[in-house]
């Protein structure tokens, strides 16, 4: 078998314009900048704990107390022994962040035409219209960088599964097994369960392809051959599937086993999350018009108006003097709030999520040119996708999947789901672009093609644009209390309607003319004027063109910090100052910042609270119950905060910050000298109202018969003292004359840790809803806690196998491979 160089060179150049355009998109990391990613910033702070010890000692730990009272590190960023996809994972992303995950946007994209026998120019193209496309890049800059690093992998596991369907089943089953081994590794499961949904379109168009083929021993070959690459990806990722499948089920994302709300009423006891959490972001039914017009319902959540938009004109011709203080505050808020450009229904929306009208246009004329499976798998795709972002707004639909499609209701923000129309919509303008190409179309279909796709979506934007201020509703959520307001009234709403169909039309005229061009160089190509290189060019002008400003709007210069600035984010307040000095083992409440949304407290202390998108359910329960209603600091939370060994409260007052100790101290662990027997968890929670300092303990019926539990006696002696820290190893000293229930102020957590007093193993009891128990025997005694999952050392385990597995079967399928090219 020859070698041929130029077969593959168009390739390494290709790969060479990914590393030069991604690295000049995000220049500044040349100059050793960062860019700013809040949700990284607040990481930071959650996983410090983490981060420090694997500095200090070089080894690993899976258990944090830094945060929410205790938690496992799985989701923190825990690390576990060969793992070594996590090490192709990084030599595939070797530039500088976030630079890398634009690249492996590119790179995977590109795999991904390859395999669909696109021409590798227009594999270039659509790569870079994909990675560009607005969402893409705006979670970059948000930080959600395992999300960007999942979706990344989306297409070379099409890629795979595609290879497979081709017959081409040896490097079908090693890129799918790659593949879906790296997107396990990105460690997103809400991506990946959204890949998933495709991969079942996908999967349902080739069987009915099958069917009508009568190729059905094929297919369900296929099918089995991508099981067992999946299976195998699986095991490669054992640890953290395992340690995260464990940990969920006490997080936020598991089955609340309360029945009651705070109130005391019922419940129905579920898992999952609430249908108002998962639908907190949902999307307008209009809104999602800003895939094509970006600025459809107004942009990011973050702009505002300028000084020559017709509103502000309208609130320069308001007198403030005439008005009482209470109705000028009252003004200021309402303008606040109406001055966002973004006047959807969303809460917090960073930018729209805009695929570029070019792609948009390049899709559409797709549809006019193919038949078959990728049409159809596509376009449903699309329309599943956008149908479930709408959410609330069209609930028969949200409700379905959450009540009868299995582990829908784990996953909130379904806005996110729209990554399915990221990718889909670039596939098909890719393909859309190879037909035009094609010599297999007759002309004639592709200029109907043409015709239909440009008149069609030209027309509509000619008709937002002309008439877009009758036919569109342009009312926002808060026109109603700005018409009621009688300094503002239905003028300024007038002028605010105009403003927000300004951009509109600006845009729709922006598209007319970037689809003009694009249909221009597409009719002088079937006239034969101009060559396919030509039309490329165009195209990829106007794509980038088009992607690139409108991305630049949400990240800029600005959007970078030096690397110092980066690395110490978090600002040291004299309240921490104050703190630090205290040497002793205790947490922190920190009221400076949103305790329990905010890694800040995290970053400098142990924190009773924290930043995470699964917090321990034990912990959502405490702040459920007793810290929901914003009233100041109540006895209630003291006692919650004491048992917790919290014992300072940081705060904000007119002269700065201030740390203020805690008057209910009760420190590491301590005996109480009564027991609330309660019959279930409701009345357990219920009752932490009744606490009172050390005196008691609530405990379940079933608790204490675990631990063997009479009653608790305490003497006036009895103490027990934490000896020796360590984050994964407590040892305590207790004397009491007489037996007793030690509590101690750390999370409750069945799974991993061993209680041992004087060496012999305890069981360890639930009380206080949270906390952990031991029944201690009278006299003095040495008491350890140590965390030891099973589940890590298993996980790793099945992973050194799987890999060692995978090895072998990539070695071996290739051999024969190169074996089968060299006899032919």
């Amino acid at each position: 078998m020859n070698f041929n160089f130029k077969k593959i060179l168009p390739h390494i150049v290709v790969f060479v314009v990914f590393i030069v355009v991604s690295l000049a998109y995000f220049n500044p990391v040349l100059s050793g900048k960062k860019l700013y990613q809040s949700d990284i910033v607040q990481y930071k702070g959650n996983a410090r704990q983490l981060i420090d010890h694997r500095a200090r000692t070089g080894e690993e730990l899976y258990w944090t107390d830094a945060v929410f009272g205790g938690m496992p590190t799985y989701q923190l960023g825990a690390q576990y022994d060969y793992d070594f996809i996590d090490g192709l994972d990084k030599a595939l992303r070797f530039l500088p962040r976030p630079a890398d995950y634009l690249f492996l946007y590119f790179a995977c994209f590109y795999a991904l035409m390859l395999v669909m026998r696109v021409e590798w120019k227009i594999g270039l193209l659509g790569a870079l219209a994909f990675g560009f496309s607005t969402y893409l890049i705006i979670i970059l800059g948000a930080g959600h960088n395992s999300k960007a690093h999942a979706i990344a992998y989306f297409p070379l596991v099409l890629s795979g599964i595609i290879l497979v369907f081709q017959k081409r089943y040896i490097l079908g089953f090693i890129l799918t097994a790659i593949a879906m081994a790296l997107e396990l590794q990105a460690n997103h499961p809400q991506m990946t369960y959204y890949l998933l949904l495709t991969v079942v379109i996908l999967g349902s168009a080739y069987l009915i392809d099958a069917i009508r083929k009568n190729s059905l021993p094929h297919y369900f070959k296929s099918i089995g051959i991508m099981t067992a690459a999946v299976v195998l990806a699986l095991g490669t990722n054992a640890g953290n599937l395992l340690a995260t499948n464990e940990y969920s089920k006490e997080s936020t994302r598991g089955v609340n086993n309360l029945t009651i709300n705070a109130q005391g009423k019922s419940l129905t006891k579920k898992s999952g999350l609430d249908y108002d959490y998962i639908t907190d972001y949902s999307y307008g039914l209009s809104e999602s018009m800003n895939l094509v017009l970006p600025r459809f319902a107004g942009g990011g959540s973050g702009e505002v108006y300028d000084e020559n938009s017709q509103s502000r004109a309208q609130l320069s011709r308001i007198d403030p003097s005439k008005m009482s203080e209470e109705d000028l505050g009252y003004l200021n808020q309402l303008v606040s709030m109406s001055q966002r450009k973004y006047w959807g229904n969303q809460a917090i929306v960073e930018a729209p999520a805009y695929l570029g009208v070019s792609v948009v246009f390049l899709a559409l004329l797709a549809l006019f040119l193919i038949q078959g499976r990728l049409k159809w798998w596509t376009l449903t795709a699309i329309f599943l996708a956008l149908l479930l972002s709408y959410g609330k707004n069209l609930s028969w639909l949200t409700e379905l999947f959450i009540d009868y499609v299995p582990f829908y209701n784990k996953f909130r923000a379904v806005t996110s789901i729209q990554v399915i129309i990221e990718l889909c919509v670039p596939i098909l303008a890719a393909v859309g672009l190879w037909q035009i190409f094609s010599k297999k179309i007759t002309l004639e279909k592709k200029s109907q093609a043409l015709l239909y796709a440009g008149a069609g979506f030209g027309g509509l934007l000619l008709i937002i644009a002309a008439a877009g201020s009758y036919l569109l509703n342009l009312t926002g959520p808060f026109d109603e209390y700005l018409l009621d307001f009688p300094q503002l009234g239905s003028r300024y709403v007038d002028a605010l309607k105009a403003d927000r169909f300004s951009m509109i039309q600006n845009d729709a005229f922006k598209a007319l003319l970037y689809v003009g061009l694009i249909c221009a160089a597409l009719y002088l190509l079937l006239r034969d004027k101009i060559k396919e290189n030509v039309v490329l060019a165009v195209c990829g002008v106007v794509i980038l063109f088009d992607l690139i400003s409108f991305n630049s709007n949400y990240i800029d210069e600005d959007s970078y910090v030096t690397a110092r600035a980066y690395e110490f984010a978090f600002e040291k307040t004299p309240a921490d100052e104050v703190v630090l000095q205290d040497k002793e083992h205790f947490r922190v409440y920190d009221q400076i910042t949103d305790p329990v949304n905010s890694g800040r407290a995290a970053y400098f202390h142990n924190a009773f609270g924290g930043y995470h998108g699964a917090k321990p359910r034990r912990f959502q329960d405490l702040m459920d119950f007793y810290f929901a209603e914003e009233q100041g600091i109540t006895r209630e939370q003291l006692e919650i905060l004491a048992m917790f060994n919290t014992k300072y409260i940081l705060g904000q007052t007119q002269n700065g910050s201030v740390a203020q100790q805690n008057p209910i101290q009760l420190g590491n662990a301590w005996f109480v000298n009564e027991i609330l027997t309660v019959a279930d968890q409701n009345k357990e929670i219920l009752s932490l109202k009744l606490l009172n300092g050390d005196s008691l303990a609530i405990i379940t019926k079933d608790q204490k018969v675990r631990i063997g539990l009479k009653s608790a006696n305490k003497d006036a002696t009895a103490s027990i003292t934490l000896k020796e820290y360590k984050t994964e190893e407590l040892t305590y000293t207790s004397t009491n004359s007489q037996e007793g229930l030690a509590v101690f102020s750390e999370i409750y957590y069945p799974h991993g840790w061993k209680a041992t007093i004087d060496g012999k193993e305890a069981p360890i009891a639930k009380v206080n809803y949270a906390l952990r128990g031991l029944k201690v025997p009278a006299g003095q005694h040495e008491i350890v806690f140590k965390f030891v999952p099973d589940v890590v050392k298993t996980g790793s385990t099945i992973m050194l196998i799987s890999n060692i597995l995978l090895l072998l079967v990539v070695l071996g399928g290739l051999f024969y491979v190169f074996k089968r090219k060299q006899s032919l």
